[in-house]
C-alpha cells in the first residue's frame, strides 16, 4: 500500500509542477491535461509496482521484462512526448522511421515536463542546470525532427544560463506569440 500513495504522490507532485510551468507560459489547458493517462490502471498499477522513487519505475520495469508497457501507453497518447511524433517514412530513410516536428505548444509542454522530472528526482540538489545535463547525458541523441531538436536544445541552454523566469517569460511573450 505504501509504495501505491507514494507512486500517486510523486505522479501528483509531477503534474502539478508541470501544470504550474505551463500556466507560466499561458498553456492553461495543456497544464491541466497533462499525463492524466498517468491515472489509467494500464500506467498506474505499473508504476505502482515498480516504484523506487528516485527514477521512472517504466525503467524498472523495462529492466525487468525488456520493455515497458506502462510507456508504450503513456507515449501513444501524450503529444509533449517526441516518441508521439515518430511516424513511418516514405523516403527510403533506413529503418523507415521518422521524426515528424512537434508543434510549438508540445515542445514547450515537453520542455515543462523534463523540468518538472529533474525536480521530482533531484528534489532540493535541482539546479536550472540539470534538465539540460539529463538532456545532455543520454547515450544517444533522442530521434527529434531538426527544427524541434534545435527549439528544445536552445530552451535546454537558455534555462541553464539565464534561470526559469526568464525562459519562461521567453516562451510566453516571443515562442508561443508567433
Amino acid at each position: 500500500m505504501n509504495k501505491i500513495w507514494m507512486h500517486f504522490k510523486t505522479i501528483t507532485y509531477h503534474k502539478y509542477l508541470v501544470m504550474r510551468g505551463c500556466f507560466k507560459v499561458g498553456l492553461y489547458k495543456q497544464g491541466l491535461m497533462h499525463d492524466l493517462s498517468k491515472y489509467s490502471p494500464a500506467e498506474f498499477i505499473v508504476g505502482a509496482k515498480y516504484y523506487q522513487g528516485d527514477r521512472s519505475p517504466n525503467n524498472a520495469e523495462r529492466e525487468e521484462i525488456g520493455y515497458s508497457s506502462a510507456w508504450l501507453h503513456h507515449k501513444g497518447r501524450n503529444k509533449h512526448h517526441y516518441e508521439y511524433w515518430i511516424d513511418y517514412s516514405t523516403r527510403g530513410i533506413p529503418g523507415g522511421m521518422a521524426p515528424a516536428p512537434m508543434p510549438d505548444k508540445y515542445i514547450a509542454e515537453m520542455l515543462m515536463d523534463r523540468i518538472a522530472a529533474c525536480k521530482v528526482y533531484h528534489g532540493s540538489a535541482y539546479t536550472d542546470s540539470a534538465p539540460l545535463q539529463y538532456y545532455e547525458s543520454g547515450k544517444a541523441k533522442p530521434p527529434l525532427h531538426k527544427s524541434t531538436r534545435r527549439k528544445l536544445e536552445f530552451f535546454l541552454k537558455m534555462l541553464a544560463a539565464k534561470g526559469e523566469d526568464y525562459t519562461y517569460a521567453y516562451i510566453r511573450k516571443r515562442f508561443l506569440k508567433k
